[in-house]
């Protein structure tokens, strides 16, 4: 069986790096062999445009900015048609240290998914978090457009987070049945 989701992260620290291959163990136990991951640094458009399912990982850089490989491939992801594909977006970022631009990155990637014409699933609540401000926020502010990990300070609450949004997100693809989410 193919797989039919792909996994593209960028990471300078390795943290977002180990967050990826941590959620395609994840989604594969739950639907077997479904995740090929891969290094938006070493990537070609071909790569992505073969998966109608997507999962993106970005940590926010210095203020606000994007990963250094994902700031690299961003002409190449503005050529990129989305259209008729879902996408969901983790992000990495430090909520005390850079409280005002807190996954500013993960919404920046949200904005380019969304205006290349994809489906942008996997929101969840800014609840048990504490920062200033993020663009990640949705349009009613009571939720990340994605995934919002700190490996910083709440790295004790990752693997509880990426277990319930592996099973949200791959409902949300239509891969897994509504049961088994429960």
């Amino acid at each position: 069986m193919p797989h039919t989701i792909g996994l593209f992260y960028g990471s300078s620290t390795s943290h977002t790096e180990y967050i990826a291959y941590e959620l395609q163990e994840i989604i594969n136990t739950l639907r077997e062999d479904s995740v090929l991951v891969y290094n938006i640094g070493q990537c070609q458009a071909e790569q992505i445009k073969q998966y109608d399912y997507l999962i993106f990982g970005i940590p926010t850089w210095d203020i606000g900015e994007l990963q250094a490989d994902w700031d690299v491939f961003w002409e190449t992801l503005e050529q990129i048609d989305l259209s008729g594909k879902k996408v969901a977006i983790f992000g990495l970022g430090d909520q005390y240290g850079y409280a005002d631009t807190f996954q500013d990155a993960m919404g920046i990637l949200a904005e380019e998914v969304l205006v290349r014409g994809a489906k942008l699933v996997g929101y969840t609540s800014i609840e048990g978090y504490e920062f200033e401000d993020s663009i990640a926020l949705s349009i009613d502010r009571d939720e990340f457009m994605g995934l919002s990990l700190d490996e910083d300070h709440q790295s004790d609450l990752t693997a509880e987070r990426l277990n319930r949004w592996a099973k949200q997100v791959l409902s949300e693809f239509g891969l897994l049945e509504e049961a088994t989410t429960v």
